[in-house]
């Protein structure tokens, strides 16, 4: 028989073994993941094995196992395993969280759930109601006079990942002292989401730290989808980027600029609402290399960015946009995908994988490069404008000191509307 725990209620599992399930609704305006920390008395993580996450899915002890999550029917599925009886020395709980990493916020989750299931019964944790959060402790498991409980907790964080590492005495930081939230395996196979690195402390008063992004500068042909952990290209005088659709529709593509002075550049060769046309940017920093019409007789389309960096260019976002009047048609029907190349034997492809047959999205953005002084770096994001939105994404610099982008928050495209 199912039981019902409401927030702040606890209760003892029939089993030291079992899992944790959290489902929501299928949206492309969210991206949830889940993270599981292992504490101490003080709620805090003894080193980086305490951190379960997608690029550490298991913790040594067999304690505790994260599944790849899975689409059920409209649903998004997370699943945890767990063991109790091997929990390590020290640990006397495990937090499971949930982190909203397009920034949305958790309010927009629709029929969010959470249940423990051992091998004689389920436990249903009724959620609390959200609105800008975007992080969540959803569920403690916990050991009491040798019984295995679990207390329902869904507290929320509105820092997100970042805000969930320092409550559990972590501190995330890139190599250059940036912070660095998580960006949420390619074919070469580097690992989901970031290389969350957790260095024991120098001392007793020392909090862990959460240390730099490690990321391998890759080399040949890569694959990336979203969620995959960034890679690292070598910076050449020329890179492109290239976007590739199946003939029966017009794309066009066009690309936002972030300047070290904190602009954003639309190059584009139509304009938006305030934001006139721009083929080029920064004398040929940034240059559109012309429109690519739908009536052509190819089977295949393309259209071309050149990306010349320089120093006052910290980051550069591809976008790909198709409006109602521009000859509709859905990301995944036309096999959109993105190549970035730098012409020195290495490029990186992102191919529209998570879209739907969705006609009215009609704004993909499906990766971020940042510039380096060691490289570039390429994330994937694959990112959707809401259903009859045909406004542009704005950036900004996010509290990780890194560019962020968010959806329909720029001008409205005034080419090719109805």
């Amino acid at each position: 028989m199912d039981q019902f725990l409401q927030m702040g209620a606890n209760t003892a599992l029939s089993s030291t073994k079992g899992n944790v399930t959290v489902s929501y609704e299928i949206s492309t305006s969210i991206d949830i993941s889940l993270t599981a920390f292992l504490l101490t008395d003080s709620d805090k993580v003894q080193g980086d094995s305490g951190i379960i996450f997608y690029n550490q899915p298991t913790s040594p002890s067999g304690v505790a196992a994260l599944i790849p999550s899975e689409k059920v029917g409209h649903t998004n599925v997370h699943r945890l395993n767990f063991d109790m009886s091997k929990v390590p020395a020290g640990i006397t709980k495990i937090a499971i969280t949930l982190t909203e990493d397009n920034s949305t916020g958790f309010s927009n989750v629709k029929n969010l759930k959470a249940e423990i299931c051992t091998d004689k019964s389920i436990v249903q944790l009724i959620p609390s109601s959200f609105t800008n959060e975007n992080g969540i402790v959803v569920l403690e498991l916990y050991l009491r006079n040798g019984q295995t409980k679990v207390k329902s907790i869904w507290r929320g964080f509105d820092s997100g990942l970042e805000g969930l590492c320092k409550n559990y005495g972590v501190e995330t930081e890139s190599d250059e002292q940036q912070k660095l939230s998580e960006p949420k395996t390619i074919q070469k196979n580097i690992p989901k989401g970031p290389d969350l690195t957790v260095t024991a402390p120098e001392n007793k008063n020392s909090q862990n730290t959460l240390s730099s992004l490690n990321l391998e500068k890759v080399k040949g042909k890569v694959n990336l989808d979203k969620g995959q952990k960034p890679v690292i290209m070598d910076k050449t005088p020329e890179i492109t980027a290239t976007v590739t659709w199946d003939t029966g529709t017009d794309y066009d593509i066009y690309a936002l600029v972030y300047t070290k002075d904190g602009r954003q550049i639309d190059v584009a060769m139509f304009g938006a609402e305030g934001t006139p046309p721009l083929s080029s940017f920064g004398n040929g920093a940034v240059e559109h290399m012309g429109d690519v019409r739908g009536s052509s007789s190819q089977s295949t389309k393309t259209e071309v960015i050149k990306i010349r960096f320089n120093d006052d260019i910290l980051a550069v976002v591809p976008v790909v946009y198709s409006a109602q009047s521009n000859g509709t048609g859905s990301f995944y029907r036309y096999k959109v995908s993105m190549s970035i190349d730098n012409h020195n034997g290495t490029s990186v492809t992102i191919v529209a994988n998570n879209a739907n047959n969705n006609d009215t999205i009609y704004s993909c953005v499906p990766g971020i490069l940042h510039n380096r002084p060691d490289g570039v770096i390429i994330s994937p994001l694959e990112l959707y404008s809401t259903p009859d939105s045909e406004s542009r994404p704005k950036l900004r610099m996010g509290s990780s000191n890194m560019v962020e982008v968010m959806m329909d928050q720029g001008p409205e495209n005034d080419f090719k509307k109805v």
